[in-house]
């Protein structure tokens, strides 16, 4: 509201808005009061740098093509033995010209920089406008919910197809090797266990799993107490079954320091 009278050169408003915000600053308990100060310090900077471009100076402007001269002339650097001296390493700058310049910046920097951080680049590029995504109709929406589940359907149909099958495969398996040699019993692990194939082993218990609860095959301990696996009598996949003990299942572990 009074921007005009702080950027007056003869007014001292906004040195004094400074003053009174740092008073108010003491008594700020709050996240809102600090955020009010950070917006008011924003303002008074650029109220300040409107002020300073303002005010008309005599001061001379900073010349790099004089500074560098000035620079050379420290650095003990004569114009006339530039060509001479050319083929030296470094140019034509003597060996010392650079400690010259430090001895020099060490008069005004008594102390060493601190240690502080840079948050964000110096320039930041402007935020990228989001385009506006129109809004489907209500009838276009309408159909996505239709279809979505019937594709969910069949992905949940093929992911079963496909379990069913690969129990039907390591249940023929089973059958086979007990078959031929329906005297020696078949060791669980020696059947599911893929030396080769952590993931794999586990794929194989997973599916081995199912003949054990659909009553196809059955798991009990040898003389060693250790599990073998045999088929039951002929059933199909998904057939139930009943009678006492047909459903009792172990929850087995196996982590991959055991597997190996």
């Amino acid at each position: 509201e009074n921007r005009e009278e702080m950027l007056s050169s003869k007014s001292n408003r906004l040195t004094e808005a400074l003053e009174e915000a740092n008073k108010l600053f003491e008594k700020v308990c709050r996240a809102r009061e600090a955020a009010l100060d950070a917006q008011f310090l924003v303002l008074a900077s650029n109220l300040g740098k409107e002020k300073a471009n303002e005010l008309h100076s005599e001061m001379t402007s900073f010349d790099s093509a004089t500074f560098a001269e000035d620079l050379l002339s420290l650095m003990g650097i004569n114009r006339t033995e530039v060509e001479e001296n050319d083929s030296e390493p470094g140019g034509f700058l003597p060996r010392d010209a650079w400690q010259k310049v430090g001895e020099e910046a060490l008069k005004y920097f008594r102390r060493a920089p601190t240690f502080h951080y840079m948050l964000g680049s110096f320039k930041s590029d402007p935020p990228v406008a989001k385009q506006r995504i129109e809004r489907q109709k209500k009838a276009s929406r309408g159909e996505a919910k239709q279809i979505m589940p019937a594709q969910l359907k069949k992905m949940e149909e093929s992911h079963e197809e496909a379990t069913e099958k690969e129990v039907e495969r390591i249940l023929g398996i089973l059958q086979t090797l007990f078959e031929n040699d329906p005297n020696t019993p078949i060791s669980f692990f020696d059947f599911v266990i893929d030396p080769n194939s952590f993931a794999r082993t586990v794929e194989n218990m997973f599916h081995v799993s199912f003949l054990i609860r659909d009553g196809l095959a059955e798991i009990r301990l040898d003389d060693d107490k250790l599990p073998i696996i045999e088929p039951t009598k002929s059933r199909t996949v998904g057939e139930d079954i009943q009678g006492p003990g047909a459903r009792k299942q172990v929850v087995m572990s196996l982590t991959q320091e055991e597997w190996k």
